[in-house]
C-alpha cells in the first residue's frame, strides 16, 4: 500500500505545475468572459487541479468542453429569452454552481491521486457526472428558448418554459447531443475507455431524468435548491455508471 502511494505521488507531482497552470489560465478566461464570478473561478481551479492530478492534464479538455457548451447555450438561451421578455439578469455562475456541476467529477477522480485501483471505472463515473452536467444545462437553456411549451415530467401537464421539472422533446434532443459530445471528449482525453462509452452515455442521460424528477418533486415546492438538485443528479449518474461497470466486471 505504501509503495502504491509513493508511486502515485511520483506520477502526480510532476503533473502539478501543468495542472495548476492550465487550470488557472482556464479560470482566468472564464472570469474574463464574465461567465463565472471570481470565487467560482477559484473553485473551478481547485476542482480542475484535483481532476488533472488524478488523470493527467488532458483531463482538463472535457471540462473545457462542458464550459463551452454551457456558456454558448446560456448566451443563446439568454438572447432568445430577452426577445421573449423572460430573461433574468446574470452575474456569472457562482462557486456553488461550479461545485454542483464539477464536484462529483473531482470526488470520483480524487482517490486516483493516491491509488491506481479501479482507475477506469472511477474515471467513467467522473465522465458520467461531467456529461450529465452538460446535458442538463444545454437541455434547460435551449429547451426553454426553442421548444415551445414543455410538460411536467411527473404529470405530463403543460407548464410555462423554465418551470422546474418541465421537459420537452427538443430539449431532450439537445441533452443527448451534449452528452455525446462530452463523452467523446472524455474518451479523447483518456478519461473514458472506449468500451465504457455507451454505459456512461446512458448513465448521464438517466441522470438528466433524475434532475427533472427532483425538480418537479422537490425543487418546485422549495424543498431543495437548484444546486443541490444538480449535485444530486451528477452524483446519481456517477454512481449508476460505476455500479453498472462493476456488475459487468464481475460477470
Amino acid at each position: 500500500m505504501g509503495m502504491n502511494l509513493f508511486q502515485s505521488w511520483q506520477i502526480a507531482i510532476p503533473q502539478l505545475v501543468p495542472a495548476v497552470g492550465l487550470s488557472v489560465a482556464f479560470a482566468l478566461c472564464a472570469w474574463g468572459l464574465r461567465a463565472v464570478t471570481a470565487s467560482a473561478a477559484l473553485t473551478g481551479v481547485f476542482l480542475s487541479v484535483i481532476v488533472c492530478l488524478a488523470a493527467g492534464p488532458a483531463a482538463l479538455f472535457p471540462i473545457l468542453i462542458v464550459f463551452l457548451l454551457t456558456w454558448v447555450t446560456t448566451r443563446i438561451g439568454h438572447r432568445r429569452k430577452e426577445r421573449l421578455g423572460t430573461a433574468e439578469r446574470s452575474h456569472g455562475r457562482g462557486p456553488l454552481q461550479i461545485l454542483a456541476n464539477v464536484g462529483v467529477t473531482a470526488i470520483c477522480a480524487a482517490p486516483l491521486i493516491f491509488v491506481g485501483h479501479g482507475r477506469n471505472i472511477l474515471l467513467a463515473g467522473a465522465s458520467a457526472a461531467l456529461a450529465e452536467a452538460a446535458g442538463d444545462t444545454v437541455s434547460s437553456e435551449l429547451g426553454q428558448a426553442f421548444a415551445g411549451t414543455p410538460r411536467l415530467i411527473t404529470s405530463w401537464r403543460r407548464v410555462t418554459p423554465g418551470q422546474d421539472g418541465g421537459i420537452s422533446f427538443i430539449g431532450t434532443l439537445f441533452s443527448l447531443f451534449a452528452i455525446a459530445i462530452v463523452c467523446v471528449a472524455c474518451e479523447w482525453s483518456n478519461l473514458l475507455v472506449s468500451r465504457f462509452y455507451w454505459t456512461v452515455f446512458a448513465a448521464a442521460f438517466f441522470g438528466t431524468i433524475v434532475d427533472s424528477l427532483l425538480g418537479a418533486t422537490l425543487e418546485r415546492p422549495d424543498r431543495l435548491g437548484n444546486n443541490a438538485v444538480n449535485f444530486s443528479s451528477t452524483a446519481f449518474s456517477a454512481i449508476l455508471a460505476i455500479t453498472l461497470l462493476f456488475i459487468q466486471r464481475w460477470h
